[in-house]
């Protein structure tokens, strides 16, 4: 279609090709196809059903010219009104309108409609005006990087300009994604039964093993784009549950093969790395962690059991980062370039809390920062397709119950950490709050409570709270404090299975 307007000369990407003469100055035109907005304009003129078919993820920005802009958004409005869109009923509303006048005035309506030539093509047509508009847009940010780069504020330093631009681009890629929208229930359904068909070959397990069988049992494991909350009081074991269950999967993904559990990338806000192997190792090789810390180990120790078990750790897949107070776009950026690169399966954040929002310098509404960081999460376990816990505190509300046994209430500034959860946990030791109750020795009260400690030592619970796809309900485990170790609990003889 060749339509006479007073636009300059269009192709698929149209770039100064005029020839030069010696010195003088070149300019680039930005990427823009102005015959295939002209096609796709005159097919939804023509048929309004095209309209249809590109505005799941075609907006009016995406054109080039601004006239186009114009008749596209008024077209849309028509079409959702239920109106008829064509030359004859915009027309009215373009009759003093200056964009299209110089474009040709309400006869350039007619002369696309006139000059279109199939509908079968709208859709490709759209994708290419689609294309084009992220081009120009990854063009934008780059003039920004560069011209920021070359006048820097003295209060903003690289680290931080990286990491705008980072967030820009991705969220450039998850906006201008023309995939998505609806998909048919036949698609749905056989991705249900593939999901269904592999719990049955794994014994019940449709996810990433947390390596407690008894919690597997009851979460069915570890679902993906599923974004768990595991919250607790300080010296519950939070930190100490999360890296056990984040280091089985990745042993049990080693050990396997790759049949089950899945590599690891641990985000560790508050702990160093160091700090983590060494809980690791320490739980690995039944050595207290004081020990290992002070290097109070002896010669047997050391050759029969850590440097065997450290040989065997260095080839689990369990990626750690400790960097302090990541921002939330930092974390996402790192997260999936450990997809790409070594196709992790979980994804560990300690704790929420420490976790900077994008505009945390700008904003010092905590409620809203947790949010936007929880929202954040949520997306970014839906986009990778992996589930992603998250560590939170809780409010000192807890502490002034009698049953410390913590509730959905009790999560720390936001009920956005409730409503994006699919999965809320609580741990829950009984004996921290009870070993600080101990009574007078020598009396019948001291006498109880040595018998209560007895029942409930080296005890842990996680209280599922929430849980989207499943029961709420209790698991009971073992907790060895002094290798930061949590099992599967096994009832004595003379206590009943549920304690």
């Amino acid at each position: 279609m060749a339509l006479v307007t007073s636009f300059p000369p269009s192709g698929t990407n149209e770039q100064s090709t005029a020839p030069l003469t010696p010195g003088e100055p070149t300019f680039r035109v930005q990427p823009h196809n102005l015959d295939a907005e002209q096609e796709l304009l005159g097919a939804i003129l023509v048929n309004n059903d095209a309209a249809m078919k590109v505005s799941g993820f075609l907006q009016p920005e995406h054109f080039f010219h601004e006239a186009h802009r114009r008749i596209y958004q008024a077209a849309l409005t028509l079409i959702e009104r239920g109106e008829i869109a064509n030359p004859v009923t915009l027309k009215a509303y373009f009759e003093r309108d200056e964009v299209i006048a110089k474009a040709g005035g309400t006869a350039y309506l007619a002369r696309l409609a006139a000059a279109a030539t199939t509908v079968i093509n709208a859709e490709d047509y759209a994708r290419v005006i689609h294309d084009l508009a992220l081009r120009r847009e990854l063009i934008s940010i780059g003039e920004d990087m560069v011209n920021r780069a070359y006048d820097p504020k003295i209060e903003e330093p690289a680290s931080e300009q990286i990491e705008e631009a980072e967030q820009r681009l991705f969220k450039l890629a998850d906006e201008g994604s023309s995939e998505g929208g609806f998909v048919s229930f036949k698609e749905s359904i056989t991705q249900s039964i593939a999901m269904i068909d592999a719990a049955w070959k794994k014994g019940g397990l449709s996810g990433v093993t947390t390596g407690l069988k008894d919690l597997d049992a009851k979460l069915g494991g570890l679902h993906p784009s599923d974004l768990i909350i595991l919250a607790g009081r300080p010296s519950m074991g939070k930190t100490a549950l999360v890296t056990n269950m984040g280091f089985n999967a990745a042993k049990a993904y080693f050990e396997s093969n790759g049949e089950i559990g899945a590599p690891v990338a641990f985000f560790s806000l508050e702990m160093s790395a160091e700090q983590l192997a060494t809980r690791i190792l320490s739980e690995q090789t039944r050595i207290q962690s004081e020990r290992l810390r002070r290097g109070d180990i002896t010669d047997e120790e050391f050759t029969r059991q850590i440097v065997p078990v450290s040989k065997m750790l260095q080839q689990i897949p369990f990626f750690i980062d400790d960097t302090g107070a990541i921002s939330i776009a930092l974390l996402r950026s790192r997260a999936r370039r450990l997809k790409r690169t070594h196709n992790i399966g979980l994804i560990i954040v300690d704790y929420l809390q420490l976790v900077r929002g994008a505009n945390s310098r700008r904003n010092d509404n905590r409620v809203q920062e947790i949010s936007e960081v929880t929202q954040a999460l949520k997306a970014l376990a839906k986009d990778l397709n992996v589930p992603v816990i998250a560590l939170s505190q809780l409010s000192r509300a807890v502490e002034s119950r009698d049953d410390k046994r913590p509730q959905l209430s009790d999560l720390r500034e936001s009920g956005a950490i409730e409503q994006d959860a699919d999965v809320v946990m609580f741990v829950f030791r009984e004996e921290y709050y009870e070993a600080r109750k101990e009574p007078t020795l020598d009396t019948p009260e001291h006498v109880a409570w040595q018998d209560k400690m007895a029942r409930i030592a080296n005890l842990a619970e996680v209280i599922i709270g929430k849980q989207r796809h499943g029961p709420i309900g209790k698991v009971v485990l073992q907790f060895e404090s002094e290798f930061t170790r949590f099992s599967d609990y096994i009832a004595p003889d003379h206590l009943p299975e549920a304690y």
